[in-house]
């Protein structure tokens, strides 16, 4: 998921006839996130402020892989850095450890971890207006570090009736 600090959410509101002005710095960065939550109620997450490639998709799951002592089941989206020849063959070399399922292409509503992101979103990003980068990401991680702590949050993303089927 890209994160922009010109995200806009919720509703603002003004004196009648007058144009609501949301407070920001006119400032544009940016950052990137990679999650994964797990029905249990477990998140892991990376945030990063490079492109998203090969490099930091294996980076994430040898993570996975090395916090896991089972083997992970892990469904992805269609992104191109998902179908990778370097994910590829890293992921035929640890085909004991992991495996990925992807998801039909142009389905968002099936993947659960989108319901994370939009929780981000909502409730850092777009209430919490950050004056700079390094401001951003630290209340990013700041609120998935609270969000790992409290599993029953995690847990309800599941309750989805579009993504019911990734519970069981």
């Amino acid at each position: 998921m890209g994160v922009r600090s010109d995200y806009q959410a919720g509703y603002f509101y003004g004196r009648v006839g007058k144009t609501p002005v949301i407070p920001a710095t006119g400032q544009r960065f940016s950052c990137n996130m990679i999650s994964t939550i797990i029905n249990r109620g477990k998140l892991c997450f990376k945030l990063f402020t490079q492109r998203f490639d090969s490099t930091v998709m294996l980076d994430f799951l040898r993570r996975l892989v090395r916090q896991s002592e089972q083997k992970i089941f892990l469904i992805v989206d269609g992104h191109p850095v998902h179908r990778s020849r370097a994910v590829h063959q890293w992921l035929v070399k640890h085909q004991d450890r992991i495996r990925l399922f992807f998801l039909p292409a142009y389905s968002p509503e099936l993947n659960p971890d989108e319901l994370l992101n939009h929780d981000v979103k909502a409730n850092v990003v777009g209430r919490q207006r950050a004056k700079h980068k390094t401001e951003m990401i630290d209340n990013i991680r700041s609120y998935l570090r609270s969000t790992q702590r409290q599993p029953t949050i995690v847990q309800n993303f599941f309750r989805e009736k579009h993504v019911a089927y990734s519970a069981a």
